[in-house]
């Protein structure tokens, strides 16, 4: 488990869309047939190990650091279900928030730099900065594209994914993750029952997508799940006995089963190309 871990990496916060929008993207059907999609620079596809820079990006919203190098042409792709945490739920994850961040300094609300530290003195704020916003469970890597990919990219994708029927996602295990070049580590909700095969399913979709524009495939042992809070470097071993402790709570007596923490409905997969965001598709009701 502690190598699982240590190698998988949570492609949902690590990288960073291009701060320029495809500006030659257009959001139809138009689909260019795989043969003649030529393979993107073998470079991209074995990102260095270095952590690169921050960028800033406007209104303060997030210090990201690169997966991968920033080529003129190149944008971020990056496949995802968008999740909101039910107000119900989010006090309790608050509280298990504070907790971990009293035990291990330098946690910041996931996506954005801000330190768990600076909220959590008005529950109020820590609820809103850290559990108010969209989530997302990544279907596939965060990689790079080139421009004249995209338009075959979403049409394709919307080929696969088009009919989805409703279902719900229950988030019901803290988990610790650690990217890929060990420099962010991440503390994440996990899926592990309801909802898992269908969210399987469409990653394996997304990954027939992938290969057909020669990108690199998701994880061959997917664990979808929303990161929560991130801190800089590989803090894994620490964060994890927080996480191990805080989990006894969930266990039910005979150690078989876990209640859930909260659930959330399957609503739609979104693309998102630098800044510019594609619906793929949307439940088909219940």
């Amino acid at each position: 488990m502690e190598a699982l871990i240590a190698s998988y990496g949570d492609t949902s916060s690590d990288s960073e869309s291009d701060s320029q929008p495809p500006v030659a993207a257009s959001d139809d059907n138009r689909s260019l047939p795989p043969s003649i999609l030529p393979p993107p620079p073998i470079d991209l596809l074995n990102p260095s190990n270095s952590s690169g820079t921050f960028d800033y990006l406007e209104r303060n919203t997030a210090n990201r650091i690169r997966s991968f190098p920033h080529i003129e042409g190149n944008y971020a792709l990056h496949v995802y279900i968008p999740v909101f945490i039910p107000p119900e739920s989010k006090k309790e994850l608050a509280q298990f928030l504070k907790k971990a961040t009293s035990l291990v300094p330098g946690l910041h609300v996931v996506d954005i730099d801000v330190p768990l530290t600076m909220l959590l003195k008005d529950e109020e704020k820590l609820i809103k900065a850290a559990l108010g916003r969209e989530f997302h469970i990544s279907l596939g890597r965060t990689v790079p594209i080139r421009i004249h990919q995209i338009d075959s990219m979403v049409s394709m994708l919307r080929q696969k994914l088009q009919f989805q029927k409703w279902y719900l996602i229950d988030f019901n295990k803290w988990e610790v993750f650690v990217n890929d070049d060990q420099t962010r580590t991440f503390l994440s909700v996990e899926n592990t029952t309801r909802g898992l095969t269908d969210v399987t399913r469409q990653i394996q979709a997304v990954n027939e997508v992938y290969k057909l524009h020669n990108l690199p495939e998701f994880y061959k042992d997917p664990r979808p799940h929303i990161s929560i809070a991130w801190a800089v470097g590989d803090i894994s071993q620490s964060l994890k006995r927080v996480v191990e402790g805080e989990m006894r709570k969930y266990i039910n007596v005979g150690g078989l089963s876990m209640r859930c923490m909260f659930t959330c409905k399957f609503s739609s997969i979104v693309c998102k190309v630098g800044n510019k965001t594609y619906n793929i598709c949307g439940s088909q009701g219940q």
